[in-house]
């Protein structure tokens, strides 16, 4: 497998085909308007290839300043993300997505850049205490600036769609994961981030979408996280 890094501008009409193909194959109440309308709207895409180079996973990213924090912030804001079912070993997704959010929320030159996601995955979710240290929503502590920022950014980009008294945000059309992907196999809510993040999203099988936020910053990088990035952990010694 191995991924890349593609501007929106530079996608191939076969690419948006087999990209469009995926999110049907996983998800409901996809339409070609909306999948296109979603693209436009992005900096670039992160896409996974099997070894034939077929598109078997990918993710949008919209890069921006925020204008709704008193200094100066990136964003990288994740949209529509999946991988094939026989895909989902492999790593390259994950490390070229890393690199590639870091690389390009840091020509914005902020003080500070961060990752703003909406998710109506477990999976997706438990993305976040792999890779990284510190994240909000979490189930062994709060961070009060941190929750107070992701409230802000929230507003800022999905304005009345957000609701800051549960942290989701809901749709006007909704993409709701196909039954096999959105049910939660027997014993996964013994994992407790997967047990805070479905009692924070009961609605997560409607398209509800759970906000969550964490830092770019190298230093957040749990060692799996270092790992993506450098191909090892710096900190440790051969």
């Amino acid at each position: 497998m191995r991924g890349s890094v593609v501007p929106i501008s530079a996608l191939s009409a076969a690419d948006r085909q087999a990209m469009h193909a995926l999110l049907r194959e996983h998800f409901e109440g996809v339409t070609s308007e909306q999948f296109e309308g979603d693209l436009s709207e992005k900096t670039a895409a992160v896409l996974l290839r099997d070894d034939m180079g077929r598109v078997c996973g990918f993710s949008t990213l919209l890069v921006y300043r925020s204008v709704a924090t008193p200094a100066p912030v990136g964003v990288v804001c994740s949209g529509d993300t999946i991988v094939d079912l026989a895909c989902r070993n492999s790593p390259a997704l994950a490390r070229t997505w890393i690199k590639a959010a870091r690389d390009l929320v840091a020509g914005l030159a902020c003080e500070r850049n961060v990752w703003l996601l909406i998710v109506s995955g477990y999976r997706t979710y438990r993305f976040l205490p792999v890779f990284w240290r510190e994240f909000v929503p979490r189930h062994d502590r709060s961070n009060s600036d941190d929750h107070a920022l992701l409230q802000l950014l929230a507003r800022e980009r999905f304005a009345d769609a957000f609701d800051p008294s549960s942290g989701i945000v809901r749709l006007p059309q909704p993409q709701r994961l196909r039954a096999s992907l959105a049910d939660v196999p027997s014993g996964r809510q013994t994992d407790p981030h997967v047990r805070h993040f479905l009692e924070l999203n009961p609605g997560h099988t409607e398209g509800d979408e759970l906000v969550c936020l964490c830092d770019l910053a190298e230093a957040n990088l749990t060692p799996a996280g270092r790992r993506m990035l450098f191909g090892k952990d710096p900190e440790r010694s051969e």
